[in-house]
């Protein structure tokens, strides 16, 4: 019976056998053939991290979509520009832009409570939270990375869709909960899929684009509601979910899937398949995956998408790196990993206190000092995302990421609370700011760094290697 596998061996009849290497390790293998950096892993690390820029348009669109316009006075007899709009006469004033230029002025919610009009953000932060608890593991388990990038970013542009045709605030609201719902792993699955694809030495670099690619998305917001300032608001969310499918499409055809995870996930053709198309060498090309180790640790035949989460918190070690960075990702390269996270924490909660001082004593010192505490704190989060992939292994990698990124969205919870209640008092708004982003990158101080070092693809493996470093740590006699 011919061989099913053929590319799992290289070996050939007419050849004397070869003596028995050791097994290779998954990651030595996957470095031999995508160590390098070729035009095409750059193409794909691009398409994948385009997904931070529907990302961030997503998360604050309704910044235009839900604010208030202005208004002025058409009868100054009884109105002037301190007035109460919700005190005047209905004929005594109207808006500057035409109504549906907002949710607010089409559907008349400029004088309801702040419940009403602030409902559609919070519910789109709700959806995230739920999103990111229901789906987080599913990268991990049962899609893997592609699929659930695709199917995050597909709920999240269809809900877009839909929620042109809103009659109210209500049904706004619930679309928005469901945009929020889908989006909240597509950041962790792209960046996850996007370094997998990549040899260690371009996983920082890698990381990067996305982040720029987040930035970009939000800057762009701007120039398309500028574009479309006198349209309707619902013509801004057509903008961004159609060029959202269309990513889509370019995705599903050109991007494979991690070949680690379908190694992990005994995938093996598919992997050496992916690993062959990457392959940035023609010895590469012809290498043998047949003496490939994979240290696979025993789980049982019924896996449930939340096995990885299990499997996290069942290790002492998973547990305590898990929380250590979701507490930093609460508060707030080309160097240390870890030593760079502590120090940009610490500098951005340093600015932030020094800000309550500056407005009282240097007011003009102070916007310097929001800045350098906003750049800290921005650069902090992701290098932690970056570090947060290179602590985990590939069995739990995206369910760890997406745990760090909802220990994020539940710190932001908490923000519009300090800011209101900062603006008579800049104490409770800089001065509790400065202080939890400071102290929430203490917890780093016992991790290890990982910069240049090896990524595992399972638990056991992950153990094994942390007991040899801790073995030749330890000092011999001679």
């Amino acid at each position: 019976m011919a061989d099913s596998t053929p590319l799992l061996s290289d070996s050939e009849s007419d050849k004397p056998p070869e003596p028995k290497r050791p097994p290779r390790s998954l990651d030595e293998t996957i470095e031999r053939c995508i160590g390098g950096f070729g035009w095409l892993q750059i193409f794909q690390a691009i398409l994948v991290s385009l997904a931070w820029v529907f990302d961030a348009q997503q998360t604050f669109i309704s910044v235009f979509t839900d604010a208030e316009p202005s208004w002025h006075c058409t009868d100054e007899s009884v109105c002037d520009s301190f007035s109460n709009i919700c005190q005047l006469p209905k004929g005594s004033w109207s808006w500057d832009w035409p109504a549906h230029t907002s949710i607010i002025s089409e559907w008349g919610h400029q004088c309801s409570t702040s419940f009403i009009t602030g409902l559609p953000a919070s519910s789109f932060f709700m959806g995230c939270l739920v999103g990111g608890l229901v789906l987080a593991t599913l990268a991990d388990s049962t899609l893997g990375r592609k699929n659930m990038l695709l199917f995050s970013c597909l709920t999240m542009s269809l809900s877009s869709i839909f929620t042109v045709f809103s009659p109210n605030i209500w049904i706004y609201s619930a679309l928005r909960f469901i945009n929020g719902f889908g989006r909240a792993t597509v950041g962790t699955c792209a960046l996850v899929l996007s370094t997998e694809l990549v040899g260690k030495r371009w996983r920082g670099q890698v990381g990067v684009i996305g982040f720029f690619c987040f930035t970009l998305g939000f800057l762009s917001l701007p120039v398309m509601a500028y574009v479309n300032r006198s349209s309707s608001w619902r013509s801004l969310y057509l903008w961004i979910s159609v060029p959202t499918i269309l990513y889509c499409i370019l995705v599903h055809f050109l991007i494979p899937e991690s070949p680690r995870w379908l190694f992990v996930k005994g995938r093996k053709e598919e992997a050496v398949t992916t690993l062959k198309g990457l392959a940035q060498t023609a010895s590469a090309l012809t290498m043998s995956f047949s003496n490939v180790l994979i240290e696979q640790e025993s789980l049982d035949d019924n896996v449930d998408i939340y096995s990885s989460i299990r499997i996290l918190l069942n290790k002492r070690w998973a547990a305590h790196r898990l929380t250590a960075v979701m507490v930093t990702g609460f508060g707030i390269g080309k160097i240390n990993r870890k030593d760079s996270i502590l120090g940009f924490t610490i500098l951005s909660g340093v600015c932030s206190v020094l800000c309550v001082v500056m407005g009282r004593v240097w007011p003009s010192l102070q916007i310097a000092m929001e800045l350098i505490s906003f750049f800290s704190a921005c650069t902090a989060f992701n290098m932690t995302l970056i570090y947060t992939l290179e602590l985990f292994p590939t069995c739990v990698r995206n369910s760890a990421l997406s745990m760090v990124r909802q220990a994020l969205v539940f710190g932001g919870v908490f923000s519009p609370l300090l800011v209101a209640a900062g603006r008579k008092n800049n104490l409770i708004s800089f001065g509790v700011f400065g202080m939890a982003i400071g102290i929430c990158g203490l917890p780093l101080i016992g991790l290890p760094e990982t910069k240049g070092g090896v990524i595992c693809d399972t638990m056991d493996e992950e153990e094994h290697r942390q007991t040899e470093k801790g073995s030749a740590a330890i000092p011999t006699l001679a």
